[in-house]
């Protein structure tokens, strides 16, 4: 798959359309989006060469313009949605998977020790949002919506809703209804 595919397929998460080359530049003024194409070109050209160097290094600029601590080494899946800039921050270890909604201040982060050391694996369709924390080797499964200042250090069944800190899941069949739209 190209990485313009991928860039579309994200792309596609915020407007409900597959844009022109004009169009998807046109969007690159909304913060969110030009960080999330800038992400796709880093991770495309992972390599140690030149033009790997040069995407890393635009990336870098752009993390500390923009707030978000996204590597690309981090695994994440098409239809990647960053809601808001500012203040975001994921293990390059962490796993995220399709039609995933990010929120600001949300910190997905590695536990050192214990038994749920390592990084979390985030299924498909997982909406996450502002100021929650998830850590350590957990599983998210598909279809959860993790409600805003949640604390999530423990494996989540899917069609789910995790609330508070501790946090509590509520069992849900619709839990991402309405929230995540545009899904590819």
């Amino acid at each position: 798959m190209s990485d313009y595919s991928i860039i579309q397929k994200d792309l596609y998460r915020e407007s409900g359309k597959w844009l022109s080359t004009i169009e998807v530049w046109m969007k690159c003024l909304n913060p969110n989006l030009h960080f999330v194409y800038i992400l796709r070109k880093a991770q495309k050209h992972n390599k140690k060469n030149m033009v790997g160097l040069f995407w890393k290094l635009v990336l870098r600029k752009y993390q500390i313009k923009y707030g978000f601590q996204i590597y690309p080494e981090t695994t994440i899946g098409e239809g990647l949605y960053l809601g808001h800039w500012g203040c975001l921050v994921i293990n390059p270890k962490a796993k995220i998977g399709k039609n995933c909604n990010i929120a600001q201040g949300v910190t997905i982060g590695q536990q050192n020790r214990g038994k749920k050391m390592g990084s979390p694996i985030i299924n498909d369709d997982v909406w996450i949002g502002a100021n929650a924390v998830i850590v350590g080797g957990v599983t998210i499964g598909r279809n959860v919506l993790i409600a805003p200042n949640s604390y999530v250090n423990f494996d989540v069944p899917e069609n789910s809703i995790v609330t508070g800190n501790p946090a509590i899941v509520y069992p849900n069949l619709k839990a991402t209804e309405g929230y995540i739209n545009n899904k590819v």
